[in-house]
């Protein structure tokens, strides 16, 4: 791991309705690694991987990505920016009214590529990639909620990105399911040499694909290490989430 972080977030701080989200928020992404960012349901997780690609400001705070800050960026400013991060929505964010190749092709065509031959053998590879090839001509709601996710990623991986940034990408699948796209989250890091930022609060992802692990309590990183760290520790608010225990007292 080199000394030079790819994303560097300093005192992120948000609020939403009124209510504090992000409360100071730092964290380091570097080169190659995957890391996994674990926290409650409505914790704040989501919120802060919109901030990583431009769909939310700050009220205050710093993210820096490859050396260039972006939190004062305009939208076509962002763009060099995005064009070199994945993202794989919850739901996958499909179109529903194309087919698996118009959706992964989506990405190509809003750059302006237009030669059929290119989009073509791009997506062809993106769905190989992901075990799809085969299921191009399908709709989204003819696909299972695994087969789902897997054409997002194609789509998120079309253009082959610098970080994949991945919001819950086993919420709603079956045990079976989920290893099949934790195996595939570990295999596009090393096919594609890319960054990868996971967010979960499903602990047996994080052991399967985490380098290190950060866990977002009360708009904070109240914990950052590896896998075997966390597992080890005795804080107790480590422990209630990793054996999945609400932390209240029972009358």
């Amino acid at each position: 791991m080199v000394n030079d972080p790819l994303i560097r977030v300093r005192d992120l701080v948000q609020h939403i309705g009124g209510q504090a989200i992000l409360r100071g928020l730092d964290l380091d992404l570097f080169p190659g690694e995957t890391l996994v960012l674990l926290g409650k349901s409505g914790g704040g997780k989501s919120v802060f991987l919109r901030h990583l690609i431009g769909l939310m400001r700050p009220i205050s705070g710093s993210i820096v990505f490859e050396g260039q800050e972006i939190t004062g960026l305009k939208e076509r400013e962002l763009e060099p920016m995005r064009r070199k991060i994945g993202m794989l929505f919850q739901d996958g964010a499909l179109f529903d009214s194309m087919n698996v190749f118009h959706n992964v092709a989506f990405p190509l065509r809003e750059r302006g590529e237009s030669d059929p031959d290119v989009v073509r053998e791009k997506v062809a590879r993106s769905l190989a990639m992901v075990n799809m090839t085969g299921h191009d001509h399908k709709m989204p709601v003819n696909l299972s909620g695994g087969m789902r996710k897997r054409v997002a990623l194609a789509r998120a991986i079309i253009s082959p990105p610098d970080v994949i940034l991945y919001d819950e990408p086993t919420a709603g699948l079956d045990p079976i399911v989920s290893d099949s796209i934790n195996r595939l989250i570990r295999r596009l890091q090393r096919e594609l040499n890319a960054t990868s930022l996971v967010v979960t609060h499903d602990m047996t992802s994080c052991n399967h694909i985490a380098d290190r692990v950060a866990l977002l309590h009360e708009g904070k990183i109240y914990f950052l290490g590896t896998p075997h760290e966390l597992r080890a520790s005795h804080d107790p608010v480590i422990r209630d989430f990793v054996h999945g225990r609400s932390g209240e007292t029972v009358y």
